[in-house]
This record gives structure tokens, sequence and C-alpha cells, in this order.
């Protein structure tokens, strides 16, 4: 491997690891908000009954804030990192997730929902600017393996974070303020070591003087340096032309049903488990939860990332077509083996369809919501790098604004529905999605010398 090629790894692997430490404070945050709120509602009933008489979906409607605002930003995305660059967008970024997750040790709903605002922002920023940047950093060879890379490292922010609330959960039936106090103090610290490293990525000039080039002026594939002539206008109606174009918005349907299940494996499945007296330490069992996903996304970001060249023997559609098999089958069994009302209910006495709800089914049903996410998420980010790749920060905008926005649904109706309409809902979302998907792939495939849709063209 050529000295070039090797700092782009070294940049894809820091990438990795900033976006695995700021998560692990964040996505740790997002699967426990709810029940953190509401177990500080009934610490604090003058609180919970006075000021926060919706204390049961403050953390539903906090997500659904951010997703809500997240899909919006997602349109000037473009054009803010056009401005001032991948790496520094990502630093700022992440500034804003660690004060959201510090807004904890304090809880005031208009603290909350207006750092929620605030964080849709932020993370419209950091995503289109880390699908720019990893484009970057990739050819149409390594796309696939740095998106791996990427992946696998992301998902590890599941392990840690769950397995350090797995343990400061234990035997609680109601969190306490001093758990509350620890568990954001030490994921706001973690957030905090993430967002700095981003400070640490190699810029493009310093690899190609490193690399030995002839002149870092003369190499002009900083994706800044391209947009930033045309202005942020022109990235704002780059983004908006190639919406609208045939194949995108069919793309946009498995867009869409990857928001509506990110919405259940990160926020409605863990809550969900924990509002289940039908199951032992229910609580510590959310930490579980979380870490069992993480497994899953891992093992399937390493088969189908890491060895992509590889897996990817067959083309793209194979993988989600697994993906898909293993979600239908994972929302068959929660149907049945998680209590209809949990999603809504904290504390909820009443059985399941099931006789005798299984812990194990649990864990292997969060495994199984991995590992299918990771399926279709590692073939999206790597057929977006692939047809897209004179186009990528547009590309990668309008897929992080409809899974946003779907996202953002999700949590509005998990608030009110039970279980048996949400795995309803994305049994049927994952089927359309996924034909639309195969539609593309076998598309790009069939076409000899297919050639990247443009916005421009």
């Amino acid at each position: 491997m050529e000295r070039r090629e090797l700092l782009k790894l070294c940049n894809v692997f820091i990438l990795g690891v900033a976006f695995m430490s700021l998560f692990t404070a964040f996505q740790t945050c997002g699967m426990i908000q709810q029940t953190v709120i509401e177990s500080w509602a009934k610490n604090h009933p003058g609180s919970g009954n006075q000021t926060v008489p919706n204390a049961k979906s403050m953390g539903y409607n906090s997500l659904a804030v951010i997703y809500g605002v997240f899909a919006l930003s997602n349109w000037v995305a473009p054009s803010v990192v056009s401005v001032i660059g991948a790496r520094f967008s990502m630093f700022l970024s992440g500034l804003v997730y660690t004060g959201f997750i510090f807004s904890f040790l304090h809880i005031q709903p208009w603290l909350l929902y207006t750092l929620s605002g605030v964080l849709g922002v932020g993370a419209a920023i950091i995503w289109t600017a880390q699908g720019s940047y990893l484009t970057l950093m990739s050819s149409k060879d390594t796309i696939g393996r740095n998106s791996g890379i990427f992946w696998a490292l992301l998902q590890c922010s599941l392990l840690f974070g769950n397995l350090f609330v797995y343990f400061e959960f234990q035997d609680q039936t109601t969190i306490d303020d001093h758990t509350r106090t620890v568990v954001f103090w030490v994921l706001g610290g973690v957030s905090l070591v993430g967002s700095c490293l981003f400070l640490t990525l190699i810029p493009t000039r310093g690899i190609t003087y490193l690399s030995g080039g002839e002149e870092p002026m003369a190499i002009n594939t900083e994706e800044k340096e391209t947009t930033q002539a045309a202005g942020p206008l022109h990235a704002l109606l780059s983004s908006l032309r190639l919406f609208i174009t045939p194949d995108m918005l069919l793309l946009s349907i498995c867009f869409f049903y990857t928001g509506l299940e990110l919405t259940f494996f990160s926020g409605v499945y863990g809550t969900s488990v924990g509002n289940s007296l039908v199951l032992k330490n229910s609580k510590a069992l959310i930490g579980i939860v979380g870490m069992v996903i993480g497994a899953g996304e891992i093992l399937g970001g390493g088969l189908f990332g890491l060895f992509g060249n590889r897996t990817n023997t067959y083309g793209r559609d194979p993988i989600v077509l697994l993906g898909y098999i293993v979600h239908m089958a994972c929302f068959y069994l929660i149907f049945w083996n998680i209590p209809g009302d949990s999603p809504i209910q904290d504390g909820n006495p009443a059985p399941a369809l099931l006789q005798n709800s299984s812990e194990a089914l649990v864990i292997a049903n969060a495994f199984m919501l991995g590992f299918g996410d990771a399926c279709f998420n590692t073939q999206i980010y790597s057929l977006l790098g692939d047809v897209y790749s004179d186009n990528s920060a547009p590309a990668f905008a309008i897929f992080k604004f409809v899974q946003s926005l779907a996202a953002a649904i999700g949590f509005v109706y998990s608030s009110v529905l039970n279980i048996y309409w949400q795995t309803g809902i994305l049994m049927v979302f994952g089927t359309v999605g996924a034909l639309s998907f195969f539609r593309i792939e076998q598309k790009s495939r069939k076409a000899a010398g297919y050639a990247p849709l443009d916005a421009d063209g």
C-alpha cells in the first residue's frame, strides 16, 4: 500500500474512533433518555405533575425534535460544509452533542427541547461532513472497505456505553438522581473527547505533502475546495436537483425505512424492554439490549464492509435481501414476545402474546435488529459512494434528510402506538424499501459503464 493510501486509511480510522467516542455518549443517551426522564418525574413529583405533564413522552418528543430539525437542516448542511470544511464542521457539531448530553444533569423541559433543536442542526452538518469526508478518503475500490471500517467502529459505541449503563442500572426499578448524574457526567466527557479527535484528522494537503506530492495546491481533491468556489447556494440547488431525479426518489423509500427502524432500535425497543415487568431486572436489561444491537452492527459492518470485496461478489442486493429477511423475522418475534403497551407504559405488568416472555429472545432480537441495520446501511453507503462519487455531499445529505424525517415521524407515533402497530409499519416499509434498493442496484450493474447521476447534468 502506497503512503498516500496508508495516510487516508489512517484518517478513516481516526474518523471512526471520533464517531465511536461521540456516539458512545449520544446513542446511549438516546436509548435511556425516555426511561431516565420517567424516573426523574417519579423522583420529583412536583416537577413531574406541574411542569412536565408529558413526562411519559418527553424523551420521544425530544428525539422527534432532533430528527425533525435534522431532516430540514440537511438541505443547508452541504452549504455549511462547503464554507467551513468537513473537519471543522464535525468538531463544532460534536460540541453541540456534548452540550445536549450535559443537559440531563439538570433536566428542564425548555432546555431539553431547545438543545434538541440545535442538535438537529448539528447532526445534519456532522453527517453530511462525514459522508463527504469518507468519500474523499476513498476510491471506488476502497469505499466498501472504508465504509465497513467506519461502520464497525461507530457501532462499537453501542457496546461501551451500554455496558456502562448495565452496571449503573443494576437492580434499579427507578433511576435515582445520583446514578443519573454519574452516567451523564461520564457520557458528556466521552463526547467531548470524541469532538476533539476531529481536529487530529490529517488535512488533504498534509496527505499530499507527506506522501511526496509535487505541489499540494495542485491537488484539487478536497471537496471544500471544489464546492466552495461555486458557493453555498450552488450546493443547495445541487441537492434539490439531485433529490428529484427518479433514481434518488426511488432510493428514498429505502432511506425512509432505515429511519423508521433507527427509531425502533435506538429508542423504542430498549424502552419497551425496560418497561416490561414480565422481564427480570428489566432496567439493566436495556444495557444488554444496546450491547447486543452493537454486536450485530459490528458483525454486519465487518462482514459486508471490511470484507466487502469478497461478500459483494454478486452485488449489494443479496446483502440487503439478507438484512430484510433478518428484520422481518425479528419484527415477527418481537410482536409475540414484548407486551403490547410497553413502548408507552412504564412498569407495564401485562403479559406478551407468548405465555412467558423470553429474555433470551429479547437478546436474540436485539442482535437481529443490529445485524439487519448494518446490512442495509453498509450497502447504502457503498452505493452512494460509488454511484454518486462526484456529487457525494448532496447525496449523503439527501440520505440523511429522508432517514431523519422518517425517524422524526417514528418517534412521534412511538408515543401513542403499541408494539403491534409499530412492528407492522416496519414490515410494510421494509418490504417496499428493499424492493426499491434492488431496482437501483440492478440498474447500476446492468448498465455497462453506468454513469453517476449528477444533479448538474
